[in-house]
């Protein structure tokens, strides 16, 4: 009997197995059988309907179409929805752009490209209008380039009141729980490692949050005021005063040209393309508008952008993290393509491992002795992003950008308290040398092991420090005066010579091919997008969790990830301070 429940557990086990691979197999036939090209009917508007994440880069859902739990929740791709706009610019089948920004999360930087390459479009003659229920200040921000901006009347809202940088900070935590952090750093602005040491923010870094941040608002301020033909000072009036506090008090003031139910912003459209009322408006999203038009011209020579996004560490790339194994192996076989004239770096990074940031350092610097590389700073490179982007021939970033934070931390916790008053356990060991248990986090360190651990801080500083003087042509004192972990906004990183142009990634690329003397060429892409079935397999994997997570947490998903990150916390680090989310 106990052979025939375990035959008849293993056909059971089979039959399911199979049933599932057999689910898998129509899904993947129907996500292949959906990837058509797709017609664009004439008099169409692009409608661009943000909501989720935008990210650098697109990655398809392989399970969007089979209605599974968390499917379709993906994230925007700034290259997918800027080629999507750039060629509507010039297909006579698309009239305008219905801009319709939801709750969506970007990086300032992200907004800013997004925004600009909104602005070319409107070169062409075309219009953009704009919709929402609500905006935010980000979405606010970018819908205002649109020649016209409507809202829900009455219950519709408008956040217009300036920007802030929030912290976490974790000392608080730590006393409860009896965990001593045991800091070392090098620099007064390297205030990475304030939320382990204080309850809220030094002198010192409250003097760089307030520059860099009103280096961003006094631009995007500057930027609203030209679109919305209004002097700057009156838009910064409004937001200071927090005077558009009604849809109507929006209207009024000039933010805002109407307040619409959405049936009649749609009336609106059918008024501009001279549609019946009784009619469709024909509409395409930027997905299904992105399978229109066929592959960019051939060309042999290529441009390759290579993209980083996330915290660097040593090891291969994961999602939303830099490993500097994969990464220097992607630079490396651009390097040694001979079809790749140029490279781009992209770099989204708040930095890392000063050991992960040498090593992608120097095989960006062995690439630029053979051929072009541009950097282009995206949300932010600072700290051990900027330690990658500063061996690169020119320095691109958005004045929205974020970055600088030159310097290096330690941390090691130390847990006794925990361990022994708070959980009753306790330690001892038989160690061959002096220092051979230096690194344990079950008891405090001796003064001298602070010295040693101190002093290689401060070495890993001074070659920090060395090369960024050396690749940016300055004297180490020059360097030394704009280094000290202090973070810059893309304004100020121009105006000290971190950076050598403001501009986006097509600036970069544009630049790239000049310097590569390249009349035609292609833009190739790394690391490459995935297969459906390696998507599969990977979302079959552990990131169905964290894209559970993300689905679930929203908003304060970035928050429970920064918490998770406390266990990364090891050895040498040159991030900068923190996490910064501005909003």
């Amino acid at each position: 009997m106990k052979f025939l429940r375990n035959l008849l557990a293993v056909l059971v086990g089979l039959f399911i197995y199979s049933f599932i691979m057999l689910f898998i197999f129509i899904g993947i036939l129907s996500i292949s059988s959906s990837e058509t090209t797709v017609s664009v009917s004439d008099n169409s508007i692009l409608r661009l309907r943000l909501s989720g994440q935008i990210v650098e880069r697109e990655v398809e859902d392989p399970f969007a179409s089979l209605g599974l739990p968390g499917a379709g929740a993906r994230e925007m791709g700034l290259k997918e929805l800027k080629d999507a706009i750039g060629h509507a610019k010039s297909d006579d089948k698309i009239e305008g752009i219905f801009l319709e920004p939801r709750f969506f999360m970007a990086g300032m930087a992200t907004i800013e490209e997004l925004r600009q390459e909104l602005d070319a479009f409107k070169s062409s003659g075309k219009f953009i209008v704009s919709y929402a229920e609500y905006y935010t200040e980000a979405s606010y921000y970018l819908a205002s380039v649109s020649d016209e901006m409507y809202i829900t009347p009455g219950y519709g809202m408008l956040e217009f009141n300036g920007v802030s940088a929030e912290y976490m900070f974790f000392t608080g935590l730590f006393e409860k729980l009896g965990i001593e952090p045991q800091i070392f750093r090098v620099g007064d602005y390297k205030s990475a490692v304030e939320p382990f040491m204080r309850k809220d923010l030094s002198e010192e870094n409250r003097e760089q949050i307030s520059a860099y941040v009103n280096s961003i608002y006094d631009h995007m301020l500057d930027a609203i005021a030209d679109s919305r033909n209004m002097e700057t000072e009156e838009v910064r009036k409004i937001s200071y005063s927090m005077l558009a506090r009604t849809t109507k008090d929006a209207v009024d003031l000039g933010l805002i040209d109407g307040e619409k139910y959405y049936n009649e912003f749609i009336d609106l459209i059918k008024e501009k393309l001279d549609v019946e009322e009784d009619e469709d408006v024909n509409m395409i999203s930027y997905r299904k508008y992105n399978k229109s038009y066929g592959e960019p011209k051939y060309s042999k020579d290529r441009i390759a952008v290579i993209i980083g996004e996330g915290n660097i560490f040593s090891g291969k790339g994961e999602n939303q993290m830099i490993g500097s194994e994969s990464y220097t192996q992607l630079i490396r076989s651009a390097r040694e393509n001979d079809r790749i004239k140029a490279v781009v770096v992209r770099i989204n990074s708040g930095g890392g491992s000063p050991l992960a940031s040498d090593m992608i350092w120097k095989e960006i610097k062995l690439t630029a002795e053979k051929k072009p590389v541009i950097a282009s700073i995206a949300d932010v490179a600072a700290s051990g992003g900027y330690y990658i982007v500063m061996a690169c021939d020119k320095i691109y970033a958005q004045p929205t950008s974020i970055t600088g934070s030159i310097g290096i931390f330690g941390i090691l916790f130390n847990a006794e308290e925990l361990f022994e008053n708070k959980l009753g356990i306790t330690f001892d060991n038989y160690s061959t040398g002096e220092y051979s248990d230096m690194y344990t986090i079950t008891r405090p360190l001796t003064a001298f092991e602070k010295e040693i651990i101190q002093r290689d801080i401060e070495k890993g500083y001074e070659i920090f420090t060395t090369k960024a003087a050396d690749d940016r042509d300055m004297t180490i004192d020059e360097l030394l005066k704009i280094a000290s972990g202090r973070v810059y906004s893309g304004y100020e990183a121009l105006e000290n010579g971190l950076i050598d142009e403001l501009g986006t990634l097509e600036d970069a690329i544009e630049e790239a091919a000049k310097m590569a003397e390249l009349e035609e060429y292609r833009v190739s892409y790394y690391p490459r997008q995935k297969t459906v079935l390696e998507q599969i397999m990977e979302d079959l994997g552990a990131d169905i969790q964290t894209r559970y997570l993300k689905m679930k947490l929203g908003e304060y998903y970035p928050y429970f990830q920064q918490v998770q990150e406390l266990n990364a916390l090891r050895g040498q680090q040159a991030r900068m301070p923190y996490d910064i989310r501005i909003h």
